[in-house]
């Protein structure tokens, strides 16, 4: 795999016996995560995908792209004060 077998056999260790993560792994044996995801790659292992998390956004992103769709010429600053008045409203109906 590479060139320090010993260290491949204690990150595989570590991921199929003892089920650490990437970066748990890298930390204990003071190397690179990518280091770690590349020797789980070669014995085989199909890379661990993040769970994508909420954004602030994610809200506001069918407005954004309804007015942006709407309105392709209109700058990111003047989308903003939109987006916070539209805010301002919300809070008034919500509260």
């Amino acid at each position: 795999m590479s060139n320090d077998p010993e260290r491949d056999t204690k990150i595989l260790r570590y991921h199929l016996v003892e089920h650490w993560g990437v970066h748990t792994i890298a930390a204990q044996l003071g190397i690179h995560h990518s280091t770690v995801d590349r020797v789980l790659s070669r014995a085989g292992l199909p890379k661990a995908e993040r769970a994508r998390q909420a954004s602030i956004v994610d809200p506001y992103i069918p407005f954004i792209l309804d007015t942006l769709a709407q309105y392709p010429r209109l700058t990111a600053a003047r989308l903003y004060g939109m987006l916070q008045a539209l805010k301002a409203l919300l809070r008034c109906f919500l509260v």
